[in-house]
């Protein structure tokens, strides 16, 4: 957990995993992968606009990380991707989110993409993730840095649980498990309703939207929202792209927040904000960045620019500093987002796991993570393909 040098010794244990993984392939051993879509579920993703072939798609297609070079950087590891030390986490207890805020919006970043959002009396769990690993094996797999700041149980009553794909990080059986325990609403974009019914969570208490489809809750309008990513829970990728993807829109009486999902940078960023905007605030993906997956993935500059297209308020940066899942330092994603927002006039905060932000409140903004080396944007550029002029927007000088 603390080396300096990380050489991934999971990697050589995946390649068991990639094993196991093709035997769950062909008997339903594996159950952390969750079912396939059936019956009511797969007939409504045949409906979907985005669904082609027996799969769903990008409005601009996503370039695949050409794999000896991909597996070369991997095997090669990064410099200073985990902690050295402990990292500094603010402590919940039940009483801590007991009451509503009176500013009527607070957000509560518990780790990665995991959030606590409270908007206009409802509370929304985003992309929950509890468990020690990202993974599909309790042996293996990325772990970590800290444990999370607020256990399930001392978790306040929540409205509706959001979850934007079925990668490990976002979706984690046990998490969900136990949430589903305590009665809650799940909201998934198509195909990944699948994956709870199979985990034994009720039919009735999960919502599947397409793009632009939205589910209210309470005073809440919630709204899959278009992203550019991939799915698939098989090691082997045998069901890649076999349920969506998606971010969402918050909107209530008083206040909106997006929420970005895993995406690379695309056009259609901006006809959200069109559609949905502007936001109070925007809890975009930061993290797990590449030159070599930037179709994946927006990375930090590209963060910016997508807040600017969505008209996003203040940006809250998420999937970042809780596992280790690229290459790059794991200060350097908040060390970059940071310039970029000050060349761009974002408003910018970037709580602790654990620390609240209230967009109405802003609070100057403390660096709690450790001085050590990164990469800069023009020492490692990360671009997503498509309308060039758009997207290189995300890296200038603007």
């Amino acid at each position: 957990m603390h080396e300096k040098h990380n050489r991934r010794p999971w990697l050589y244990a995946g390649l068991a995993g990639l094993i196991a993984g093709g035997a769950a392939m062909m008997a339903p051993a594996c159950a952390s992968m969750g079912g396939p879509p059936s019956g009511r579920g797969l007939e409504m993703m045949k409906q979907s606009a985005n669904y082609r072939d027996g799969r769903f798609v990008n409005g601009i297609p996503v370039g695949d990380p050409p794999l000896f070079q991909t597996l070369k950087e991997w095997v090669k590891g990064g410099e200073h991707t985990v902690p050295e030390k402990p990292v500094p986490v603010v402590k919940l207890g039940k009483t801590d989110l007991a009451t509503l805020p009176p500013s009527g919006l607070r957000i509560t970043w518990i780790g990665h993409s995991t959030t606590l959002v409270e908007i206009d009396g409802v509370r929304l769990l985003l992309d929950p993730i509890w468990s020690t690993r990202s993974s599909p094996f309790s042996w293996t797999g990325p772990k970590r840095f800290y444990e999370p700041p607020v256990s399930l149980d001392d978790l306040p009553p929540i409205d509706a649980v959001l979850i934007s794909h079925d990668h490990y990080d976002h979706l984690d059986m046990d998490t969900v498990i136990g949430l589903a325990r305590k009665g809650f609403r799940f909201l998934v974009p198509l195909g990944v309703g699948a994956r709870l019914m199979n985990w034994g969570i009720p039919a009735g208490r999960i919502e599947e939207l397409d793009w632009w489809e939205a589910a209210e809750v309470k005073e809440v309008t919630v709204t899959a929202t278009p992203a550019r990513h991939f799915s698939g829970r098989s090691l082997l990728m045998m069901d890649r792209d076999k349920t969506l993807w998606s971010g969402f829109a918050m909107a209530g009486p008083e206040h909106r927040v997006y929420y970005s999902g895993d995406t690379g940078m695309f056009p259609g960023i901006i006809e959200i904000g069109k559609r949905l905007g502007p936001f109070d605030a925007s809890l975009v993906e930061i993290g797990a960045y590449h030159q070599l997956w930037a179709d994946l993935h927006l990375g930090p500059e590209q963060a910016v620019q997508a807040v600017k297209d969505v008209r996003g308020g203040m940006l809250i940066p998420t999937h970042w500093a809780t596992f280790d899942l690229a290459l790059h330092s794991w200060v350097e994603p908040a060390e970059r987002l940071i310039t970029a927002a000050a060349k761009r006039n974002i408003p910018l905060a970037i709580p602790k796991p654990g620390q609240s932000v209230e967009p109405s409140s802003p609070r100057p903004l403390v660096r709690w993570w450790p001085e050590i080396p990164w990469q800069t944007a023009e020492e490692h550029p990360v671009v997503s393909s498509g309308p060039a002029t758009r997207l290189r927007q995300g890296i200038s000088n603007e």
